[in-house]
């Protein structure tokens, strides 16, 4: 079981490498929080209604041009765990997996 999830695993990122965004936006996997309350029960992330705020760059774009025609470099590298605007980003789905996508201004800090 575990060879097939790794299978999985990798396929997901060549997937993620073909694709190249542009200007200044970012692909992100939302990281999911696992809430425990003090006595110990799991609550699943399907109870939650509100959107994730943290994930990790899977992909970004060159980069913004500025007033003089220079492209201003990216802040963020494909890696990074960044906190985000709660209602900055899109939610899109590529393959039967959720991925959140937005710009550059969205992100509020690397982490």
């Amino acid at each position: 079981m575990a060879k097939l999830r790794l299978f999985i695993y990798y396929s997901h990122k060549n997937n993620m490498t073909n694709l190249k965004p542009l200007s200044n936006h970012i692909f992100l996997e939302s990281a999911v929080e696992e809430k425990i309350t003090k006595s110990g029960i799991v609550i699943p992330d399907t109870a939650e209604k509100e959107k994730p705020t943290m994930g990790t760059v899977l992909a970004i774009g060159p980069g913004k041009h500025n007033d003089r025609g220079e492209r201003m470099p990216m802040t963020v590298k494909v890696g990074d765990t960044v906190l985000f605007k709660k209602y900055g980003m899109d939610e899109i789905e590529i393959d039967g997996k959720k991925y959140m996508v937005g710009d550059e201004d969205d992100v509020l800090a690397i982490i």
